[in-house]
């Protein structure tokens, strides 16, 4: 860098200030990791929003007629039920606090492991309460962000899930001129990676562990995952093969140490959905004789409701006493693991290092797809995502 003679012969508080500029410039945030979720309420009053947000969104969910009426109908029934079981587990979601844990720690290890492409700073962005798409833009609009990278938190992909966070900032970013600039690129789904698979095998062997010596070798392992309306399986979603994959993976790392099954959880309304549905599982097996289980959120990266609630009291506390099981342990959501860490960052790492800006994957449309949003969305990433 030029510095002028009259620079360098004056005051030393001259060059403080050239010193400081320099240090403030090479310090200066270039890549920004979006972490993508649907998100939870982190107080009561946000439930009725947050279930509003999640039955309009066609992405999500596809009802059959007036979706907006429907959907806000149908938000406002479940609203009490839903309050009520936030209530049961402190008052809220702690999906955010996780999630900013998570981003906090896995842009330190990108610091030390991948400096070049640094400073990193995380930015949530929840698809059905705030922090929205929307505000994670503007923030890093504001912090001068070169380079988005665009983090699914679901390691498995969905239409539903991963889908509906990407068509939402293709709708934010498409005709937004003041993000123009903005380089973009897309972690779309990772559910093979071989740390993830590592963090949950090793937290169920903990597990396993717990479970009394009589019925160790006989408990079966139950990984549980959120359901998908038959519907969108038949149209092509990846989800559950994805899904299916990191069990397969998972428990080769365990050699096969135990009975296991994949079962589904969280069926919302009438319509046929994946099974077979874990509370039924648990019942099925408890009538084969079967009385000892360890359940495995295979889906979920963190606690929340449907792992605080849904899994632990649901069916870990009153099914569990009602049909007489002996014994039930929950493995823990990954959360702030230090392997589950070190994989996260191992794959931005990777991601840099093979300058994939956006898969082939991604960019294929389920076969029997008919949403023009995805379509739309699909050409637009493929048109502008790059390194």
């Amino acid at each position: 860098m030029f510095i002028s003679r009259t620079i360098l012969n004056s005051k030393p508080t001259a060059i403080a200030i050239i010193n400081n500029s320099i240090r403030n410039a090479s310090n200066k945030t270039k890549t920004g990791i979006v972490m993508m979720n649907m998100g939870g309420p982190q107080k009561i009053e946000q439930v009725y929003d947050y279930l509003h947000n999640i039955m309009t969104d066609r992405d999500m969910i596809q009802l059959p007629f007036a979706q907006d009426y429907m959907g806000k109908w149908i938000a406002k029934r479940r609203t009490p039920e839903v309050q009520k079981k936030y209530s049961e587990i402190g008052g809220g979601s702690p999906i955010l606090d996780w999630t900013n844990k998570q981003g906090e720690l896995l842009c330190k290890k990108l610091g030390e492991i991948l400096p070049n492409h640094g400073p990193y700073k995380h930015y949530v962005a929840f698809r059905y309460v705030n922090p929205f798409t929307k505000d994670a833009f503007e923030e890093m609009k504001r912090d001068g962000i070169e380079h988005a990278v665009l983090f699914s938190q679901y390691p498995q992909y969905s239409c539903a899930t991963s889908g509906s966070s990407y068509n939402a900032i293709y709708n934010y970013l498409k005709n937004n001129e003041a993000m123009k600039d903005l380089k973009i690129s897309v972690i779309d789904r990772w559910s093979s990676h071989p740390l993830l698979v590592k963090c949950f095998a090793d937290l169920i062997k903990e597990e396993l562990h717990k479970v009394s010596e009589k019925n160790r070798k006989d408990t079966i392992i139950l990984f549980s995952a959120h359901s998908l309306p038959l519907k969108a399986v038949n149209r092509g979603d990846p989800y559950p093969s994805e899904v299916g994959t990191t069990v397969n993976l998972v428990m080769n790392e365990l050699k096969y140490c135990n009975p296991y099954q994949l079962v589904w959880q969280s069926k919302v309304g009438p319509l046929p959905w994946l099974g077979p549905f874990t509370d039924e599982a648990i019942e099925g097996y408890v009538k084969q004789g079967k009385k000892s289980f360890v359940i495995v959120p295979i889906a979920f990266v963190n606690e929340h409701i449907e792992t605080l609630h849904e899994l632990d009291i649901e069916y870990c506390q009153e099914l569990a006493e009602k049909v007489g099981v002996e014994e039930v342990r929950r493995v823990p959501a990954p959360n702030v693991q230090p392997i589950f860490i070190s994989a996260l960052a191992d794959i931005v790492k990777h991601h840099f290092e093979n300058k994939v800006p956006v898969t082939k994957k991604f960019l294929n449309q389920c076969p029997h797809c008919v949403n023009s949003n995805c379509y739309n969305s699909k050409k637009w990433f493929k048109s502008v995502a790059s390194f």
